[in-house]
This record gives structure tokens, C-alpha cells and sequence, in this order.
């Protein structure tokens, strides 16, 4: 049940015969550094006879290099006003598939650095470990021999050093991505919210990373009432009742950044009472990318354990089923921030599931060390509708805006290849939420879709702030705290497809790798 990262190994010879094939990834064949001089020439030869060498990935017999194969997958032009470092994750991906169909099984990656890209090589290895991973289920089915696609993957670089680093960096970084990949998209009776648990204790078992479970209903009724709002229905079922999840890792030394993260962990969402009809339903066990996406960062916290961070997170575990005992839309709720919350539409049951949490971090964040807080989630179809289908997208409270935090984020992204697009949480998302008579202070949302209600996925950001408290410490209070809320619901992967582990390159590269890299 353990994560299974694919096994990488580094060389700086290309003639290896531990291999038994390479794959080439370059903008092109021409601007191969000297120390790759030996695969210019089948290139340049090949090119004699295909125009569109660097259009389609290619094979070639080339006696003398590992299983005598090259793979080429070039990345095509690198240099326009819309090329980003993603070109040569897009490339290793393809490159790597087309291996698998030439029956490689101990492919050698090369992707030499680039001088606008200097973390290619990495990216390049992330990409090729994207299209290696196996699912969860075909792992435990033991479908295949082995739960590995090939038995290694390679990775050139021409320094040792370089070489060590990389793959260093390209296992802990992926082993998060499968610990998000195997929550994230797995069935959602294979990670209903009590086996997510076991997955999740089994994983943080003799690491740095302390797990506590709250299971008590009474507990979560009264901690969390939201959440438990949203679980009244699922809880009449034993394998698919609420957990919330939490975790929490200290580096050594003194703690010079606090970092709190909710995120959404909905197991299965029917829509509840409002119902998901006409086969929108299809795809929503991977209403938990959010919750997926804070254990996966937490294993990357467990590989490379920096010092001087604190992170505490929270998993909101909860199946949103439809019944007789399901919540409904007109009901008051009120939050663990003692807000009336009227529900206008039980479909909106992400935000639900977490402002309690978010309220409870809030309590905490005031006596920790310089804290951030956030929510992550596959919250909106307006976060698609908006930014397309490959995109996250953060926003930030008055406090995190002045500290430029999603801008921060956001070229942070741009590193790995994890890509955000920022919002702002304007009045007019607060307008929204105020309630609509003297019952509720808050009107949970509306009765349409996110993606036919204008800000679709700017207003729920407001709705955490206000149902939570922290509206209590924006700019204008004594403790402002920085708070900021990611919408994954477009970068978090194609269904059918497998998950990408968006936003966790980001975080990473932000919070654990500055120097790393």
C-alpha cells in the first residue's frame, strides 16, 4: 500500500550499456552541446530523408548506443512569447511512451540544460516519471510482473554532482506526486475517507510526519460543524464515513516560516440533494486532489526534511452522497466561527468541508511563526471555464496580497512547470456571500452552476474568509494573517487520465527547493 516511485539511476555515459535505449530530448538536434556530439550525426542524417524530424517523436538505429536506440522527442521552438519550461515535460512524456512501444525497459533520458530553461533537465525528468507511474488499483491487482513500467529509468548529466542532485531531487519530488496520484485518483471506494486514512498512516509511518485522525462523530459535529453537515448522509454508511486528516512536520532549528494547509478531500460528490444529473456526475472521485495534493506535499517534506519550516495540514476526508438524511439546501448552519451559514445549494459542499478547518487554523496561526494559510481544492467549474483546463489558480486576502504572495507562486510555478494564473478576491465576491435576510449572516452560494455564476471562483474565497473568521484579520486588524485559496480543479489532471500533482511542484520549489535547485 506504500508508495512506488519509479527507481532512477544517473550516468554521465552515454554509451552505458546498462541501457538499453535513449531518449533524446532537445529543441533540436542542432543545438546539441558537445559532449551529446555523438548523437548529432544520426539526427543530422535522419533529418536528410524526414522534414519532420522535430515534429513527431522518432526512432532510429544507431549501432553503438545503449540497445542501439535513440528515441528523439523534440521540444520544438523554445523561444516564443508562449513557450514555457513545459515543452520539455510535454517531450519527455512523449518520448518516454513511444519508448515503452519500441520495449525499452531500462530507458537512458538525456535533456541537456538550456540556457533560457536552467531547470530542464529536471522538468524533463518529472515529465518522463508523469507517463511512468502506475495506478494504485493496477499496482495492488498485480496486473503486471512488477509495479513498475521499466525496471529504470536513466538520467544523463555530465557532472556527477549535477547527476546525484538530480536524482535526489526528481525521487522526492515524485514521490509526492504518487502518494497525490494514488489518494487523488483512485476509485472512490478504494480511498473512501477510512482507507485514505490507512493509506496516509502507512505512508508517514517512521517519518518526521505526525498523523492524527478524527473519526468521533460527536467530535466532528461539534469541532466541525459544516463538515459534518455534508457527512450526514455518508455516515449512515461505515466504509464511507468522515475522517479529517491531520499532519504536521517541524524541521530543526528554529522555525522561521509557518505554513497551513486545508485541503478538499471530497471522496465522491453525487451534488448531494442538488444533484448531479445528466452524467456530470462521471469523474467526481477526484473531488479529493485537494486533500491528495497536502499529503503528497508532506511526503516531499519527509524525503528532503528542510529545516527551519513548519507545516501543518489538514484533510478534510468526506463523501457528499445523496439520501434521505443528506443536508439540503435552505438549512442554517452555523459555523465553528459561530457564523450562520444558510446553504443555497448542496453541490458547494468543497467549501464546506473546509472552512471549519480553515477556522481552526486561524486559531492556531496566531500563535505560531510567521504563518500562511491555505486552502487547496478542485472547487469550481468556473475555475476552468476562466483559465482552461491546465491551469491552477490562486488569490489572496489583503494581508498575503501585500506580501505579494500569489506572484510569488506564480513564478514559482513557472520553475517546475506547475503554472498558476492569479485572481483577486474583490467586494463584489464578499456582496455575494452577505446573507439575504435577518436568519443567516452568510449565504453559502447561490443556486447555479460556479461556471454560470459570474466570478465563479472568486466569490467561494470569500465565502472561507467570512464563514471562517478571518475576515477578522485582513489589513485592518491588530494579527493580520496571510491567507490564500488555490483552485486546482483545472491543472489537477484530465479524467479519464491520470492526476498531475498540481500545485505541489510549486510549493516545493517555493517553500522547500529555493536553493535547492
Amino acid at each position: 500500500m506504500c508508495t512506488s516511485v519509479q527507481p532512477v539511476e544517473w550516468t554521465s555515459d552515454l554509451k552505458n550499456q546498462n541501457f538499453d535505449g535513449i531518449v533524446l530530448v532537445a529543441p533540436s538536434y542542432e543545438t546539441l552541446p558537445p559532449a551529446l556530439e555523438c548523437l548529432r550525426a544520426p539526427l543530422q542524417d535522419y533529418s536528410s530523408v524526414d522534414s519532420g524530424l522535430e515534429e513527431e517523436v522518432v526512432v532510429l538505429k544507431v549501432p553503438g548506443l545503449p540497445g542501439n536506440r535513440l528515441v528523439f522527442a523534440s521540444t520544438g521552438p523554445v523561444n516564443r512569447d508562449y513557450d514555457d519550461v513545459r515543452r520539455f515535460s510535454d517531450a519527455a512524456a512523449n518520448g518516454i511512451k513511444r519508448a515503452l512501444k519500441a520495449g525499452m525497459q531500462r530507458p537512458l533520458l538525456v535533456c541537456p540544460p538550456h540556457k533560457d530553461y536552467k531547470h530542464s533537465t529536471m522538468v524533463a525528468a518529472l515529465g518522463a516519471l508523469q507517463a511512468l507511474y502506475m495506478p494504485l488499483e493496477v499496482r495492488e491487482a498485480n496486473v503486471n510482473p512488477t509495479n513498475y513500467k521499466v525496471c529504470v529509468l536513466g538520467l544523463w548529466t555530465a557532472q556527477e554532482a549535477e547527476g546525484q542532485t538530480l536524482v535526489k531531487l526528481a525521487d522526492a519530488l515524485e514521490s509526492g506526486r504518487v502518494a497525490y496520484r494514488d489518494i487523488g485518483g483512485s476509485d472512490p471506494e478504494r480511498m473512501a475517507a477510512p482507507r485514505v486514512t490507512e493509506y496516509v498512516q502507512e505512508l508517514f509511518r517512521d517519518s518526521p510526519v505526525q498523523v492524527e485522525v478524527v473519526s468521533n462523530l460527536k467530535v466532528l459535529e461539534k469541532e466541525y460543524p459544516c463538515l459534518a453537515a455534508v457527512n450526514r448522509c455518508a455516515n449512515s454508511v461505515p466504509r464511507h464515513q468522515a475522517r479529517v486528516i491531520k499532519l504536521q512536520y517541524c524541521g530543526e532549528g528554529p522555525v522561521h516560516k509557518t505554513l497551513m494547509l486545508v485541503g478538499k478531500g471530497i471522496t465522491y460528490d453525487t451534488g448531494g440533494a442538488d444533484i448531479k444529473a445528466g452524467g456530470f456526475m462521471a469523474g467526481m472521485h477526484r473531488d479529493k486532489c485537494g486533500a491528495a495534493a497536502v499529503a503528497g506535499f508532506f511526503q516531499i517534506l519527509a524525503k528532503l526534511k528542510p529545516s527551519h519550516l513548519k507545516v501543518i495540514g489538514s484533510m478534510a476526508m468526506v463523501r457528499n452522497s445523496v439520501g434521505a438524511d443528506c443536508y439540503v439546501a435552505d438549512e442554517l448552519v452555523v459555523s465553528r466561527a459561530g457564523r450562520r451559514v444558510r446553504v443555497g445549494n448542496t453541490d458547494a459542499e468543497g467549501r464546506m468541508v473546509m472552512v471549519d478547518l480553515l477556522c481552526e487554523m486561524k486559531e492556531k496561526a496566531v500563535r505560531e511563526t510567521s504563518p500562511s494559510l491555505f486552502t487547496i481544492a478542485t472547487l469550481t467549474g468556473h475555475a476552468i471555464r476562466a483559465m482552461g483546463p491546465n491551469y491552477s489558480i490562486i488569490m489572496d486576502n489583503g494581508p498575503a496580497h501585500r506580501s505579494s504572495n500569489a506572484a510569488q507562486w506564480q513564478k514559482a510555478g513557472e520553475v517546475l512547470g506547475d503554472v498558476f494564473e492569479v485572481s483577486s478576491i474583490r467586494r463584489e465576491d464578499y456582496e455575494f456571500h452577505k446573507g439575504k435576510s435577518e436568519y443567516e449572516d452568510i449565504l453559502q452560494c447561490n443556486n447555479l452552476p460556479s461556471s454560470a455564476t459570474p466570478r465563479g471562483h472568486q466569490t467561494p474565497a470569500a465565502f472561507l474568509i467570512m464563514a471562517s473568521g478571518l475576515d477578522k484579520h485582513g489589513v485592518d486588524s491588530d494579527k493580520p494573517l496571510p491567507y490564500s485559496h488555490i483552485d486546482i480543479a483545472g491543472s489537477s489532471g484530465p479524467f479519464p487520465g491520470i492526476p498531475t500533482g498540481a500545485p505541489i511542484l510549486a510549493m516545493a520549489t517555493n517553500y522547500v527547493l529555493p536553493d535547492g535547485l
